[in-house]
């Protein structure tokens, strides 16, 4: 069975734009490792192959392994290029080299649980996502794959703001770093520690004609043929 955290690639020698087309055409990603010490490397991969990685979404927040003429490193996928109007089609590829002594940021996604048992929603409220990942800072190794957030026991009108989020040992939120919540009141979140997730009555707009019981008037010119005629 395929391992889906393991990548496979060619280490690539032609640059720039032209180059990158040709790769693409014969169904190649171009793609580039960079990061601590070492110099960059560009490098191409498999199109078909690297897009089945990209359909676990485990793969987006894990250190993945990448081969490159046989020798293995230790990375994360930084950022992904997809063709603006195909999204199957992938267009670029950034690997960002791991460096277990260092903290990192990545961004993770977030998996809300509780949906199906929740009051408020099963009275009729309505659930609004208003985040679907975080970007953390953390050590390799405390990298987590996903973040739960538990909307189970959220009431009417209720929120989870950043700072409520229940996060794994050894991670921090890169937006509240920003913050300082000592000014704040009982009850209060600054601007950086913004809502995830809230729970709300879906909103109706109902649209009223008005109704009269008063005649339409005469368009301008039909009252002028009008009186031109009893004339």
């Amino acid at each position: 069975m395929e391992n889906l955290f393991e990548v496979h690639a060619e280490l690539r020698t032609d640059e720039g734009k032209g180059a990158s087309r040709r790769l693409r055409h014969a169904g190649n990603v171009p793609a580039i490792i960079y990061g601590s010490s070492d110099a960059p490397v560009s490098i191409s991969l498999d199109h078909n192959r690297f897009l089945r990685h990209l359909q676990e979404e485990a793969f987006y927040a894990h250190i993945l392994t990448i081969i490159v003429d046989g020798k293995k490193q230790q990375v994360v996928l930084k950022d992904l290029q997809r063709h603006p109007a195909k999204d199957s089609k992938i267009m670029h590829a950034d690997f960002l080299r791991v460096d277990a002594k260092h903290a990192m940021t990545m961004s993770v996604r977030l998996h809300f649980l509780g949906e199906d048992v929740s009051a408020a929603i099963k009275g009729g409220a309505v659930l609004s996502r208003l985040m679907s990942d975080v970007e953390v800072s953390c050590l390799p190794q405390d990298l987590p794959e996903y973040i739960e957030v538990d909307i189970s026991t959220l009431e009417l009108d209720q929120s989870i703001h950043l700072s409520e989020v229940v996060l794994p040992k050894g991670v921090t939120l890169t937006a509240l770093s920003h913050g300082k919540e000592e000014d704040l009141a009982e009850g209060e979140h600054s601007s950086y520690d913004q809502s995830v997730v809230n729970v709300h009555m879906p909103r109706l707009v109902v649209e009223e004609e008005e109704e009269t019981d008063e005649p339409a008037e005469p368009a301008e010119d039909e009252a002028e043929g009008e009186t031109a005629t009893e004339e």
